[in-house]
């Protein structure tokens, strides 16, 4: 049975599901983070993140588990954009919930958040991300080159971005 995924507003029941997440290498890697997060500095950006009116932080959810977050950061009412992150627990990876969760999210992005247009950061070598970002309509906009230093190496790095008009555009086709 397939499960029926949602996103729930991140609270404060979720710090050992994001702590867990947030001190996991094999998520952060592709976060280009390190995996270093003591649950008392998660405290303090879950309190700064939920009084900040330009982030919306969100629990990947089938009703009852957690098993992803998603991010919409910067949200920038002026220029009306805002840059996309989702992780996905490394148990539920390769399920299709994180094409789910990118569906979800961009809808709440340009429906209720009315964003002119949707971006993200993503390594070059992650092939699956791409994928589930190309998937879902965003566009490479352009390559940073040995932008971040990953498990030893340089590491380069793509920005996408999709238009809330593409969005409607493939939403009705």
């Amino acid at each position: 049975m397939e499960k029926t995924i949602q996103l729930r507003a991140v609270e404060k029941d979720d710090l050992s599901f994001l702590h867990k997440l947030l001190n996991n290498t094999d998520v952060m890697h592709y976060w280009f983070s390190e995996a270093h997060m003591s649950m008392e500095k998660l405290k303090e950006m879950l309190e700064k993140n939920n009084a900040n009116d330009r982030n919306r932080s969100f629990i990947l959810t089938d009703g009852q588990e957690p098993f992803g977050f998603v991010g919409i950061a910067d949200i920038d009412p002026r220029h009306r954009h805002a840059e996309f992150s989702i992780m996905i627990e490394p148990a539920h990876q390769g399920n299709g919930y994180a094409g789910k969760a990118t569906q979800l999210a961009m809808d709440y992005a340009f429906s209720m958040l009315n964003l002119h247009k949707l971006y993200l950061i993503v390594a070059k070598a992650n092939d699956k991300a791409r994928h589930v970002y190309e998937k879902a309509g965003f566009h490479t906009e352009g390559e940073m080159t040995e932008h971040f230093f990953v498990k030893g190496t340089y590491q380069d790095a793509l920005m996408m971005g999709v238009f809330q008009q593409d969005y409607w555009n493939r939403q009705n086709h």
